[in-house]
């Protein structure tokens, strides 16, 4: 069995003290022993941590005991290292950026669908379903029949919506996202706009992938996740794709095994921009990540 705990979370609610909350969170999760990114924000907090059992349920502990995140809910998957480098907790305008003044999903949402019942939108050919992710997470896997708006960051949807749904505000929406944060915020954004029929997958893609059969699932490839493991496939098992670390493009094996893929380097998506300055300087951070690279241990 996998020795390390990899928690991604999210909650929305007024936190109009959200900076004094760092350096307390902060000092729980070192005390833990738990690694990861923590956005905080006046809308919130956003994040994926790591660590053993006993420190994650110690970091969630720390945070339920604050009244506003006593329904915080959290998605669990395991991997035998920690894939986080370090704690990173930033203070935020927004836990998931849409630039959009307003918009709080703690008053207006959609509505939600369980993993279980997901199926049944995506048959649907009356539904319009939307993957609110951006391109290079789409393109490492997404629903059958689902549409992509082609973004490259969540602030080109609300342009997505005026370009593409305009008009469309009596038709049925669904919507997904990796964990859920960003179609709770989009359904909110079009419950705003006057769409009426809005759904969005509750646990997001995670949760999908965890709670339903892969002989029953309409999900194709594997699901991009923003820290070491790059990517995950049914039963949140560990994915074959991987990123290039100069440019940060997702790699198929494929891309991978290719002539034109050199660790650190450069990868086909990136190697007709590669000058001799910037390999020096990607070779001097290689060598300089390779020496800092321990591996973490279990606690006996």
């Amino acid at each position: 069995m996998d020795a390390f705990v990899v928690a991604a979370l999210y909650h929305f609610a007024q936190l109009p003290d959200y900076e004094a909350l760092r350096e307390p969170l902060h000092a729980a999760c070192e005390r833990a022993g738990v690694r990861g990114s923590l956005l905080l924000a006046s809308e919130g907090i956003n994040g994926t941590i790591a660590g053993t059992r006993d420190g994650i349920d110690a970091v969630l502990a720390h945070l339920r005991a604050d009244a506003r995140f006593a329904a915080l809910e959290h998605k669990e998957s395991f991997a035998p290292q920690i894939p986080f480098g370090r704690l990173k907790i930033k203070l935020k305008k927004e836990i998931v950026t849409m630039g959009v003044p307003g918009v709080d999903p703690a008053k207006l949402v959609g509505t939600y669908v369980e993993p279980g019942e997901w199926n049944a939108l995506l048959q649907n050919p009356d539904v319009l379903v939307v993957d609110t992710r951006n391109e290079y997470e789409v393109k490492v896997g997404s629903f059958r029949n689902a549409v992509s708006p082609h973004t490259r960051s969540f602030r080109e949807f609300p342009d997505y919506v005026r370009r593409e749904l305009h008009g469309q505000e009596q038709r049925p929406i669904a919507m997904f996202c990796t964990g859920g944060i960003r179609c709770e915020k989009a359904t909110a954004y079009l419950r705003e706009q006057g769409f009426e029929q809005v759904y969005h997958l509750r646990g997001g893609i995670l949760k999908y992938l965890e709670q339903v059969p892969e002989n029953e699932s309409l999900w194709d490839g594997e699901c991009y996740v923003f820290d070491e493991r790059v990517a995950v496939g049914h039963g949140l098992r560990l994915g074959s794709t991987g990123r290039c670390e100069a440019c940060g493009e997702p790699l198929s094996p494929q891309e991978q095994a290719s002539p034109e893929h050199e660790p650190g380097i450069h990868c086909p998506h990136c190697i007709a921009q590669l000058t001799p300055e910037r390999r020096t300087m990607l070779e001097l951070r290689r060598a300089q990540q390779l020496a800092a690279r321990k591996p973490v241990k279990v606690p006996d």
